[in-house]
């Protein structure tokens, strides 16, 4: 059982940062260089977005300290040891916690849009509560940190495209690799 946590955390928090650094490391330089008067410092392909949503599909509560340990390693690489501060644990605890929560909160409400067996995914809902989870985390996160309201629309727009491309990226990557066969 712990094995089997430590593995899902170590997956998903790769993941995690793996995503961070493709979105500031790539995509913010070509944003930049095609954007150059954009004012905010969000992406506006935010991929680990769509990590988080993902893995609090998969995995459920188990996401959260499955994150946990990608999570405080972006805020660590982003702002150093103030990563301790107050307004910076907040916004880790909303990153990790805020999805899971909805995901929850639906399957309470009679909406359970967990993977089952005997059910495909409804990809559209799994959409949709990522742009409801976007719109919990931004506003959350700008309120921790006292963001102005641009940044807010361009976290919301980073988080919603972030997670439709790599969700269409992970269906074309299955599609590709999954309908290889062996051949004789």
């Amino acid at each position: 059982m712990l094995r089997a946590r430590l593995s899902e955390a170590l997956v998903a928090s790769t993941a995690y940062f793996v995503a961070y650094l493709v979105t500031f490391q790539i995509l913010m330089p070509l944003q930049n260089a095609f954007f150059p008067a954009y004012p905010s410092q969000a992406s506006l392909l935010f991929l680990p977005h769509g990590v988080r949503v993902l893995s609090a599909w998969l995995l459920g509560w188990r996401a959260i300290p499955a994150l946990l340990p990608g999570v405080f390693l972006v805020f660590l690489h982003a702002g150093g040891l103030n990563v301790f501060m107050p307004s910076r644990l907040a916004a880790i605890a909303i990153a990790v916690t805020v999805v899971p929560v909805v995901f929850y909160a639906l399957k309470a409400a009679g909406w359970n849009l967990f993977p089952r067996a005997d059910k495909d995914p409804c990809w559209i809902c799994i959409m949709g509560v990522g742009v409801v989870t976007s719109l919990l985390i931004s506003g959350l996160t700008n309120m921790v940190f006292g963001s102005a309201t641009a940044e807010y629309i361009a976290f919301l727009i980073g988080d919603v495209a972030g997670l439709f491309f790599l969700m269409l990226g992970l269906l074309y990557f299955f599609r590709f690799f999954g309908n290889r066969s062996p051949k004789a």
